[in-house]
């Protein structure tokens, strides 16, 4: 904060009147340590606040309508703003003619923000501004919507998504309702936004049921149909005693993200976790059957893949992060393996790290752990840590099985390059997770008495 006094002070010597605005605000009444500052300048040019700014270090500018200049000292990051009156001009997130003004006062900026907790702002001499009873609502951890104008930008529900996850928020009935007229222009948002909102919710949320509930009750779950269809799809009470598959998913995603506080994962290996346990029974209700008593869901893993990319395309995953998509969907496919793997068959650890590539057990175990902690009152559990234990034992926790035998033993061997290799090195790797060699004398054994395709080639 001693950075933000020393430019504050600057500001002011000018002319200036400097706040500290949104999301600095907010988690400053949270007692979160940011590192992370929103800022406002009132009675200031844009040149003026650029030339200021850049007395304490390189500043960048974003557009010269938005007058928004971003500086990095040390630790901190600073985004500087000139308060800006918006028009609508069309639909969507992008439907707005911004004009600056620096003649604004605190409390019109203040309404232009989308929700109270995020319309607080503080002054250089740490006067609080709360024209909407922010503080108030952040107390009772309600979201509601500063004015009218939230209804001009669609993006503000998906925010209010993934600010409730975070801060385990509801949303105002009257807020609600808005939310709902507000559907038909979910169409105009480009992905890139609606991935920035689902990212943060998956990657920063400590209860992200709660979000999810944000969506329900909106009725923006319908823009997500591979989630709108689980709260009608039944389960079976004696395995699933919390009720339908989307009671069970909001469970998941929340034990996913207790558990990725507690084994201290980084954004990204908490993202995929998170996601992985929305996505892992998505294709329940395409799949379940009423048989002999009992609701069954056959199946439901191994095509849970088409849901699961079909909705992280919807939410711009696939376009922006592939990488997620990449060891989510193999995580979905596999979430239930454990039930096939049986004690002492190495053989079956070596193919499911196999499978799973690029995700690991590591990632898989955990996921195997949210899936049956998602069923209270039954009792939370990691039924697949005994096979974290022997994948750790064999070398392959965070990896697939490195492959034994290579291209270069081949033409070391006397065989010639050629299209034939792929094909040997392909059944040479299934013959190793098979065990049938572990090491390379025993790889090259195989390789001169073996049934492969080089010996059905005469090579």
């Amino acid at each position: 904060m001693k950075t933000v006094h020393k430019i504050f002070s600057a500001l002011a010597d000018a002319g200036g009147k400097p706040f500290l605005v949104g999301g600095s605000v907010r988690d400053k009444f949270l007692g979160i340590d940011a590192h992370d500052y929103d800022c406002e300048v009132f009675n200031m040019s844009p040149e003026k606040l650029g030339e200021i700014l850049e007395t304490f270090g390189r500043v960048d500018r974003v557009g010269s309508s938005f007058g928004i200049f971003k500086l990095r000292v040390g630790d901190d990051e600073f985004d500087f703003s000139v308060p800006r009156r918006e028009s609508k001009s069309g639909k969507g997130h992008k439907g707005f003619i911004p004009e600056l003004d620096p003649t604004m006062t605190v409390r019109e900026a203040a309404a232009r923000r989308d929700f109270t907790v995020n319309s607080m702002a503080i002054s250089h001499k740490g006067e609080v501004f709360d024209f909407f009873n922010g503080a108030e609502d952040l107390q009772k951890k309600i979201l509601r919507h500063t004015s009218p104008a939230f209804s001009e930008d669609p993006l503000r529900v998906l925010r209010g998504m993934q600010f409730a996850g975070r801060f385990n928020m509801k949303m105002a009935f009257s807020t609600a309702n808005l939310c709902h007229t507000m559907r038909h222009e979910y169409c105009t948002l480009p992905y890139e936004r609606i991935w920035g909102e689902w990212h943060k919710w998956a990657a920063k949320s400590v209860t992200p049921s709660a979000g999810l509930r944000i969506l329900l009750g909106t009725g923006w779950i319908f823009c997500y149909p591979e989630l709108a269809k689980l709260e009608f799809c039944k389960q079976d009470p004696e395995w699933h005693p919390e009720g339908n598959v989307w009671e069970h998913t909001l469970h998941v995603v929340d034990a996913a993200a207790d558990i990725a506080i507690r084994d201290g994962l980084n954004e990204f290996d908490r993202t995929v976790l998170v996601f992985a346990g929305l996505c892992h029974d998505l294709a329940k209700p395409r799949t379940t059957t009423f048989e002999d008593g009992h609701v069954r869901s056959r199946g439901h893993a191994s095509e849970g893949v088409t849901e699961t990319e079909s909705f992280l395309a919807r939410i711009g995953c696939q376009q922006h992060a592939r990488a997620i998509v990449d060891q989510v969907v193999p995580l979905v496919r596999e979430h239930l393996s454990h039930l096939n793997v049986q004690p002492g068959n190495d053989r079956s650890i070596r193919r499911l790290a196999a499978r799973l590539a690029p995700a690991t057990i590591a990632q898989w175990v955990r996921v195997v752990e949210a899936d049956h902690s998602g069923r209270p009152p039954l009792p939370k559990g990691s039924p697949a840590m005994w096979v974290l234990e022997r994948a750790t034992e064999l070398n392959i926790v965070n990896n697939r099985p490195a492959e034994i035998l290579m291209g270069r033993h081949l033409i070391e061997d006397g065989m010639s390059p050629g299209p034939l290799f792929g094909k040997i090195l392909k059944q040479a790797y299934e013959a190793q997770l098979d065990g049938v060699f572990t090491d390379l004398e025993g790889a090259l054994v195989w390789l001169a008495l073996g049934d492969h395709e080089g010996n059905k080639n005469g090579v």
